[in-house]
């Protein structure tokens, strides 16, 4: 009778984990179905020092805008030789392989540890704490005033933006991203998602401040998400997904389980010593 009490308690208790599974593996659990909630539509990525930018500069004049193209002067100036060839003058079409190809090409502006990028014959110019589409409208400007393009249109993207995603996911790895968003789901969809044993609901997001690492503590399973300045994840972003309580007491289990049999073999060692010792050494009429 006492077996089958402890059978049915076991059971019992199997069936209210695996019921409140669900909820815990669910994320934003706490919205309504067919609720809508706004996030930040006009976020852009601000940039930081040690950022790679690709830069470059367009104009109906092609051969006004090489010198503001690093390590591409060649090719474009045989692209408009070639053009002017077929058409009889120079065009600025580019289709989308030779823009790729240009991304992979081009080395890119270093962003420097005071904020600046060294652009052709403009000098420094300020980059660090504005967006990227704030960035290209200041080299326009400056294009512009300066009298070197009048109809310049500057494309600014980065080159290194990469986030780490570690802990309880299928595969922890680092992220490098072409565009210039990325939000918290986007990365650990990339990542395989989180596993059985990763807590959802205590997700800290690793992000530089003022030169300082600053651990922002998030939950998952709550709407409150969209509202989060790590729902959009920055660059040099690190993403730790905790263990479950029941995953790190089988961690600690299973680091311990050596020093486990090793004292239980110490213990069952001593006891036979001290059997031999009394039962089999000494005299029975002591």
């Amino acid at each position: 009778m006492k077996s089958l009490l402890n059978i049915l308690s076991v059971a019992v208790l199997l069936l209210l984990a695996s019921c409140g599974a669900p909820k815990e593996m669910a994320y934003i659990s706490d919205a309504e179905r067919d609720s809508a909630h706004r996030i930040l539509s006009t976020y852009s990525n601000t940039i930081h020092p040690g950022d790679q930018l690709y830069i470059y500069v367009n104009s109906e004049a092609i051969e006004s805008v090489i010198a503001f193209n690093q390590e591409t002067h060649t090719e474009m100036v045989e692209m408009s030789r070639l053009n002017t060839a077929r058409y009889g003058r120079p065009t600025t079409t580019v289709n989308d392989s030779y823009t790729v190809k240009k991304i992979k090409q081009v080395p890119g502006y270093h962003v420097d540890e005071q904020g600046f990028i060294l652009f052709p014959i403009i000098g420094k110019v300020q980059a660090v704490g504005i967006s990227y589409d704030s960035l290209q409208n200041l080299l326009q400007r400056k294009l512009k005033d300066g009298g070197y393009v009048n109809d310049a249109v500057v494309t600014v993207s980065p080159m290194n933006f990469r986030v780490s995603v570690v802990g309880e996911v299928r595969a922890p790895r680092e992220i490098h991203v072409t565009g210039e968003r990325l939000t918290i789901f986007e990365a650990l969809a990339m990542c395989g998602d989180i596993t059985d044993s990763g807590m959802r609901s205590n997700v800290v997001v690793m992000r530089e401040k003022n030169g300082e690492l600053t651990p922002i503590q998030i939950d998952l399973t709550k709407k409150t998400i969209f509202d989060s300045e790590v729902y959009y994840l920055q660059q040099n972003d690190i993403v730790y997904v905790e263990p479950t309580l029941l995953k790190k007491r089988r961690a600690e289990r299973n680091q311990n389980w050596p020093q486990y049999i090793s004292s239980t073999v110490s213990v069952a060692v001593l006891l036979r010593n001290l059997y031999r010792i009394w039962f089999i050494r000494v005299p029975t009429y002591l």
